[in-house]
This record gives C-alpha cells, sequence and structure tokens, in this order.
C-alpha cells in the first residue's frame, strides 16, 4: 500500500521512484516490509540492491541508524548508513542524530512515520523538507488518528499546499486557499483480496516480491491524482472490487512472467480471475405456513 501510494505521488511530480531520497521515522516490522518493497521497485528500475538501500534512511528511538552504533539488529544492519556520509552534517551527536538533522542534511524527498509518536513530524522538519523539494510526499502513517506523526492539515499548511499526503488513519478534506485536498487513506483494503486472487487464479508456487511491486504499480495507475493534482492518492474504497481484479491481473501476470506459475494467455488469466471471484449474491428464502 505504501509503495503504491508512494509511485501516485511520484507520477505527479513527473520523477522516478530509483531518484527517490527516503527518510522512515520507526525501524520496527512495518518499515521493514516498506523499505524491502521500495528497494525492489528501485532496482526494476536499475538500480543495484546497495544503491537502492542507500537512498532509505531509518530513525528509530535512539536517533539516525547508521554504522557507528553498536548492536543493531539485522534489518537496521542492512540499511545503517555509513556513519562518515553523516559527519558531514557535523550533527551534535553523532550517537543520536535527530530526524532534524537528518532532514536538513539528507534533503529527502519522501518521508515516511511508522513510529507512532503523535506530532513527531513538527513544523521545523516539514518545512525544511519543503524548502528542498517543490512536492514532498509526507505519508505519517501510525494509527489509530491520535498517534499520527502529523494532521494533514498542518502539513499542507506548512508547504503552502505543495505536500502530497497519505495517512494511516481516515482523515477529512483539507481546505487550502479555496481547494479541496483529499487525504488517502492507505488501507491495506487495496491489496490484500486482488494480491490472492492473482495467487490463487496463477496457481502461483510462491509470492515474489516483484508480483507485490506488480500489485502496487497496478493501484497506482488507478489513482485519482492522475486526473486530478488535489485528488486522494487512492482510489474510492467503493472502487475495491475493480481495484482488486486489476491488482489480481497484475499479479497473476507477474507471477507467469517470473516463472512461478505455470502457463496461460493473458485472455486465460481473466477468465480464472473472473471466475474465482466471490459475488455477493444470495439465494432468497421464504417462510411458508407450517
Amino acid at each position: 500500500m505504501t509503495l503504491a501510494g508512494i509511485l501516485a505521488a511520484i507520477e505527479v511530480t513527473k520523477s522516478r521512484i530509483s531518484r527517490q531520497r527516503v527518510v522512515l521515522l520507526g525501524a520496527g516490522s512495518a518499515a521493514a516490509g516498506i523499505s524491502a518493497q521500495i528497494v525492489t521497485a528501485m532496482m526494476s528500475e536499475g538500480l543495484s540492491e546497495a544503491e537502492a538501500k542507500s537512498a532509505i534512511w531509518l530513525v528509530d528511538s535512539h536517533g539516525l541508524v547508521h554504522s557507528g552504533r553498536s548492536n543493531l539488529e539485522r534489518f537496521k544492519r542492512e540499511y545503517a548508513q555509513p556513519v562518515e556520509r553523516v559527519a558531514e552534517w557535523r550533527p551534535a551527536d553523532i550517537d543520536r542524530v535527530s530526524l532534524a538533522e537528518v532532514v536538513r542534511g539528507l534533503h529527502p524527498t519522501i518521508l515516511i512515520g511508522t513510529a507512532a509518536q503523535p506530532g513527531a513530524f513538527t513544523e521545523e522538519v516539514v518545512r525544511e523538507m519543503a524548502g528542498h523539494s517543490d512536492r514532498p510526499v509526507i505519508f505519517p502513517l501510525s494509527n489509530p488518528t491520535s498517534k499520527s506523526e502529523a494532521q494533514p492539515s498542518d502539513l499542507i499548511s506548512w508547504t503552502r499546499g505543495r505536500a502530497l499526503v497519505a495517512t494511516g488513519s481516515p482523515f477529512a478534506d483539507v481546505v487550502y486557499n479555496g481547494r479541496t485536498i483529499s487525504i488517502g487513506q492507505c488501507n491495506n483494503a487495496y491489496i490484500f483480496p486482488g494480491m490472492g486472487l492473482g495467487v490463487i487464479a496463477s496457481k502461483a508456487a510462491r509470492v515474489t516480491d516483484s508480483m507485490f511491486v506488480a500489485a502496487a504499480r497496478a493501484l497506482a495507475e488507478m489513482s485519482p491524482v492522475h486526473r486530478d493534482p488535489a485528488s486522494s492518492l487512492f482510489p474510492p474504497l467503493e472502487d475495491v472490487r475493480s481495484v482488486s481484479r486489476r491488482v489480481a491481473l497484475a499479479v497473476a501476470g507477474e507471477a507467469l512472467g517470473s516463472g512461478v506459475a505455470g502457463a496461460a494467455t493473458a485472455e486465460e488469466l481473466e477468465r480464472m480471475i473472473d471466475a474465482k471471484m466471490w459475488t455477493p449474491q444470495y439465494v432468497r428464502y421464504r417462510r411458508t405456513a407450517d
């Protein structure tokens, strides 16, 4: 879901995911999954794994994750940035580099929150980011609403309406300078039905990272922002059935293309997916007299 939102957002900026600089506040399981998907997407555009990982910067409760810190978990070690690179910023404390210092030194294009630290995306941090990015992509994904790293209305205001925002919890539209900006919710319901359907229909032997990226790209292609930059990054949940079908087609096609499923034509895939889709039709019962 997060990757789909990013892909939709950077389409608005006319850029590519391989050119992004990503900061994640929070380095738990959510950040691990998001990072892995971003790396796979970047590699699909020609970057090496090392190059892709060098574009991802993690900030945990002890500050920036870098090679100078000891006792890092395996996931954090994989994404630890060289301490020499960080030292060039001259942080106040190299052992505890803050989010604000990372944003000031790196000039990220994407900022993602998975730390459940309400208000962590401060005005200082957001304005600094917006000073170096025409359309900053900011996703405060922690939920419930009370744990969100920022309020969308603040993000829109602090960036003068330029931020591309998605959240983990539902938020109301934001009105800014007479424009109504819809805030998309990064809801897994957009992905997992189509993902499962594509796997089942294609009879895939296993699920690959590239299949998840295919799902994300399919969802991103359905983003309303392609028609209206003020729209949500995600389609209405009411459209989830058609979204799921399109995601399933992309997943099944990738499964076949990557050799983890049997052979089938595009037409056969469509027929299999349509046959496997559940239709909410119920038999009518009528009570009769005893």
